[in-house]
């Protein structure tokens, strides 16, 4: 049995009252590593993840705090449910299986599947790796994605982007497939690899919050909605996607 978690409320700002799992604190639960979306760098969680929250906190007076979990117990609304985090921050698609799970705030990035292999493989489809080694990230869309559409491709499971990654540059495996948003930032500081293919899957992020949650998830979305008004979230895309013009 898991311990019950008392909750502290803080004003929104249109005067609602948001439950908080701890007072003076908007806890994030996120996935680690997942470049440039949230990492770890001098002992500090950064990101575009991390930004576009430290927003919200800010417009409620609290500070964040980021908890670092595996992804499937954020997907799941497990971590939300026992009070683990307030929010869910993990470059997370929007999906009909995860609404049944959670709330999801207004979409804040748009995101397509992407190939990455070594620089000069040849592999530019999932056709072309019949036979061949294709590394996924567990419980992401990516996965479904491999799964549904790579035909005689042999896929093999990582627990997180980083050991995902690594594989394709130690040839552990022959391409992987992930969102193109990381893959993107990845071959920029990793020129040996390249990115050979994107796969029109029209996906959007968003904040995840407990189900019935409704005032923390209206004060994201209002959130979210002045920032790309008032030119925040351009700064905020520009520091963290510096080689992709914004669509």
């Amino acid at each position: 049995m898991t311990g019950c978690t008392s909750t502290e409320t803080t004003g929104s700002s249109d005067g609602s009252k948001v439950e908080l799992v701890k007072s003076g604190k908007l806890t994030t639960c996120t996935h680690l590593p997942y470049e440039p979306f949230q990492s770890r760098q001098d002992n500090k969680i950064v990101g575009f993840d991390v930004d576009l929250v430290d927003l919200v906190a800010k417009e409620l007076d609290v500070t964040q705090e980021i908890v670092d979990t595996p992804f499937e117990g954020i997907q799941t609304g497990e971590d939300l449910n026992a009070r683990k985090c307030d929010v869910a921050a993990a470059g997370m698609t929007i999906t009909p299986v995860r609404e049944e799970n959670l709330d999801f705030s207004a979409p804040y990035f748009e995101a397509t599947q992407a190939l990455i292999t070594k620089k000069g493989a040849g592999y530019d489809s999932l056709a072309g790796l019949k036979g061949k080694k294709l590394g996924v990230q567990q419980g992401t869309t990516g996965e479904e994605y491999a799964k549904k559409n790579g035909k005689d491709v042999e896929t093999v499971q990582f627990e997180d982007l980083a050991l995902l990654l690594t594989a394709v540059k130690t040839g552990q495996v022959d391409a992987a497939v992930n969102d193109n948003g990381v893959l993107f930032e990845y071959v920029r500081k990793n020129p040996d690899t390249e990115v050979t293919a994107e796969f029109e899957t029209g996906e959007q992020y968003g904040v995840g919050v407990r189900t019935g949650n409704d005032a923390l998830r209206a004060e994201i979305d209002k959130v979210i909605k002045a920032a790309q008004a008032d030119g925040r979230y351009d700064a905020i895309y520009k520091k963290w996607f510096p080689a992709a013009p914004k669509s």
